[in-house]
Order: structure tokens, then C-alpha cells, then sequence
């Protein structure tokens, strides 16, 4: 009587303590991608000096803008696939705040070999 209480109790105290962590890893879970997918083509084609306008044909709008920088776009990227960790890449870009052209370009994507042609 004793052993047959042990072994229904054991299973069930372990089904328990674990929770939905067993559970959670057999449902679907559909991947997730938010903001502004860059490849790293599209920054190669960046150079020193485009406009913003140039710049946002190339990029396409950036996430965010702030209010007091607006000389300063970030471009962000937030995947999550399925049960798996998230990731995010960024991209910053700058520019000159009285000429209103491209100065930098900084995050996790690096500047083409191109971006500083022409420049004497």
C-alpha cells in the first residue's frame, strides 16, 4: 500500500513542479519579426554626403526619429523565432544637422567600402 502511494505521488509531484515548462515547448509558437529589415547591401549602397531623401529611398523610413535629434535615425530589427532567443540588430545613421547630409553610419551593420569614395 506504502510503494503504490510513492509511485503515483512521485510522477505527480514532478508533473507539478515543472510546470508548463514541458508544455510550453510543445506548442506552436509563429515567428515574429518587427521593425525595419536591412540587409547589408542596402548599407553598402549608403555614401558619404546623400540626402535624406536619398537615404530613405535606399533604407526605406526609419523606427524612430527622436524629437530633440532630428539629424539622427535608427533603424531597428527585432526577430523572435519560435521558442528560440530574440534578436535585434541595429543601425544608426547620421547626418550633418546644417547641410541635411549623410555623415555616419554605425550600429551592426558597417559602412561600405564605397561610403567614403570621392571624399578629397
Amino acid at each position: 500500500m506504502q510503494f503504490t502511494k510513492w509511485l503515483i505521488a512521485i510522477p505527480l509531484a514532478v508533473t507539478t513542479l515543472s510546470g508548463c515548462s514541458l508544455l510550453e515547448k510543445l506548442v506552436y509558437r509563429i515567428d515574429i519579426n518587427q521593425g525595419n529589415y536591412v540587409e547589408q547591401e542596402a548599407v553598402n549602397k549608403l555614401k558619404f554626403g546623400m540626402s535624406k531623401e536619398q537615404v530613405r529611398f535606399v533604407l526605406g523610413s526609419p523606427m524612430l526619429i527622436e524629437n530633440g535629434y532630428p539629424d539622427t535615425w535608427y533603424y531597428i530589427y527585432h526577430h523572435t523565432e519560435g521558442h528560440k532567443d530574440s534578436e535585434q540588430k541595429n543601425l544608426i545613421v547620421k547626418f550633418n544637422p546644417t547641410a541635411g547630409t549623410l555623415t555616419d553610419v554605425s550600429g551592426d551593420f558597417p559602412a561600405g567600402d564605397a561610403f567614403f569614395e570621392g571624399i578629397n
